[in-house]
């Protein structure tokens, strides 16, 4: 896989570090809007109502057709390897972390069960990709989709499920391959690569029905974002057992995917779009699965909370760092 060497070591630019920045503060402006959704609800719509509706119809339709898009266009080869090893490393030792940590406190079990899965799995996708498109270009799209469907997606719905089963309660149990099997954006992903793979040509008018709706991921992730993050009275009395989750998730986890990634021969450019995948904030989805095991939603709520407000500063500073040949 062949990427623009737009990332090559040389000195960190301080101008460039603040462009990165100004872009993580627009997305932080969208994710900002759906904030003031739930606090005030506009034309009584409720957030959580709204944001199913929005990220039904972005994980149904919009995202499967940028996946198609983006892997049907990108090159591929065993750079997509490397960038699936790094993501399941990235995934894995915010699992591991998390779990040592948690078990060394005695943490009670809804507890426990929520927060490996917010120190281990980031908002690849929902965040990831708008931000590495903004910071990097638009060939970093394809990073952030296959960080995100060659790995965690696949985790999430085989490890992370029997995790939050394990740790939390359901009625009922759904086979991982068959909760993979209902994935859109994956099957998306399949028929991409397949296209890909056999060097069929892209349609015209195809292409502009698959960019226009593409178009509209972003900002509805965003937005959608913001309507899912919430903070409960007792937010502040959490912390202490949540700050562990900032540390893993925000720096532990990039820092061993940094390494990782480095082990694996991921080219200067690429390596920096893996290593910012792995600093993402907690993933939203996260909450729905909370809820369907009878985890600590709330306490899983306010991870995502803290960890994205947290990352508009930690995400300039590793791209600082990645710039400044570290």
């Amino acid at each position: 896989m062949v990427f623009p060497p737009l990332l090559m070591r040389r000195p960190v630019s301080f101008l460039r570090v603040i462009s990165v920045f100004d872009v993580i503060v627009q997305a932080g402006g969208l994710i900002l809007c759906g904030v003031l959704w739930r606090a005030f609800r506009p034309l009584g719509l409720d957030a959580d109502g709204v944001r199913r509706s929005l990220t039904g119809v972005v994980y149904v339709l919009l995202l499967p057709a940028l996946v198609l898009s983006v892997l049907w266009r990108a090159p591929m080869g065993v750079d997509s390897l490397r960038i699936a090893g790094a993501a399941t490393l990235g995934v894995l030792s915010g699992l591991v972390l998390a779990w040592l940590w948690y078990r060394r406190v005695r943490t009670a079990r809804p507890l426990m069960g929520a927060m490996l899965l917010a120190a281990a799995f980031p908002n690849a996708t929902y965040m990831g990709l708008p931000v590495l498109e903004a910071a990097l270009g638009p060939w970093a799209r394809s990073v952030a989709i296959q960080y995100d469907l060659f790995a965690c997606t696949p985790l999430l719905l085989t490890l992370g499920m029997y995790l939050a089963a394990h740790y939390g309660a359901s009625e009922g149990k759904v086979h991982p391959l068959v909760a993979l099997l209902r994935v859109p954006p994956l099957w998306a992903a399949v028929a991409a690569v397949a296209l890909n793979a056999l060097n069929v040509p892209e349609p015209v008018l195809l292409r502009g029905a698959l960019d226009m709706l593409g178009a509209a991921v972003v900002p509805l992730m965003l937005f959608s974002l913001g309507l899912g993050l919430q903070w409960t009275r007792d937010g502040a009395a959490r912390l202490v057992a949540i700050a562990p989750v900032l540390v893993i998730q925000l720096a532990l986890v990039p820092l061993l995917v940094w390494l990782g990634g480095r082990g694996l021969g991921l080219a200067d450019g690429l390596l920096t779009a893996v290593v910012l995948e792995a600093a993402m904030p907690s993933m939203v989805l996260g909450i729905v699965i909370c809820d369907r095991y009878r985890l600590d939603t709330a306490a899983y709520a306010i991870a995502v909370t803290l960890t994205t407000a947290a990352s508009l500063v930690t995400l300039p500073a590793w791209f600082g760092v990645l710039q400044g040949g570290m």
